[in-house]
């Protein structure tokens, strides 16, 4: 089995008010699903900003292709809202907005509110599909041992341009396993996500981190 694998890690900070600061590792929307030529097996896998793997439809580039970029979205929660139950977007550091694929796409138009996700699989033959997959915690922890739970975390996709928004769907962090995506054989999926915090309860200021680890397999 072929396995690649990337992390966030997530931190909230406050005095008077709280922020929350959603930090990942990458290697890297528009939602786009889109033919990969055949070729040598391997896994391709990007959240945020990261380096392009090749010619367009190929994922061909040098081997491993990495980056170790560690992209953060973060929310400044103000004191006056904590707990109110109004969901706050949180703005992103990446600055990846051209498609890694290697089009030129202009995918993440505003990537200071956006994260591109990708994931692409490319094989000579056979049935196989790959499975993106993301394994949260069950909480943010303070320095003080406060907690909140990672299913106040949530994001939403976009897809410019595509009729084919959900091919790397909307969610929530369960504090556990959730498969996001199955990737064909040969095929590229990519889209933007923006994330969100539920602030559906006060929480005590501080920093909260949390790690969040996204995996690309293949059998």
């Amino acid at each position: 089995m072929k396995r690649t694998t990337r992390r966030i890690t997530v931190r909230q900070a406050g005095s008077a008010c709280l922020a929350l600061l959603f930090v990942a590792e990458m290697v890297a929307a528009h939602a786009w699903s889109l033919n990969v030529n055949s070729g040598q097996r391997r896994l391709f896998l990007h959240v945020g900003n990261g380096t392009v793997s090749g010619a367009s439809g190929t994922l061909n580039g040098a081997s491993p292709t990495t980056n170790a970029t560690r992209n953060r979205v973060e929310v400044a929660v103000p004191f006056a809202q904590l707990g109110n139950g109004a969901a706050l977007a949180m703005t992103s550091n990446s600055t990846q907005n051209i498609s890694l694929y290697g089009d030129g796409n202009n995918t993440c138009p505003t990537p200071a509110s956006q994260v591109m996700v990708g994931a692409g699989f490319r094989r000579n033959s056979g049935s196989a599909s790959a499975t993106l997959t993301v394994v949260s915690p069950a909480n943010l922890t303070s320095a003080g041992g406060d907690t909140i739970p990672f299913t106040q975390i949530s994001w939403t996709v976009s897809a410019p341009g595509s009729g084919a928004p959900n091919v790397i769907p909307a969610g929530t962090f369960n504090g556990g396993t959730l498969t996001l995506a199955t990737v064909p054989g040969n095929t590229y999926l990519e889209n933007c996500h923006t994330f969100s915090y539920a602030n559906s309860a006060v929480r005590a200021a501080g920093t909260y981190n949390g790690t969040v680890t996204y995996t690309l397999t293949a059998p």
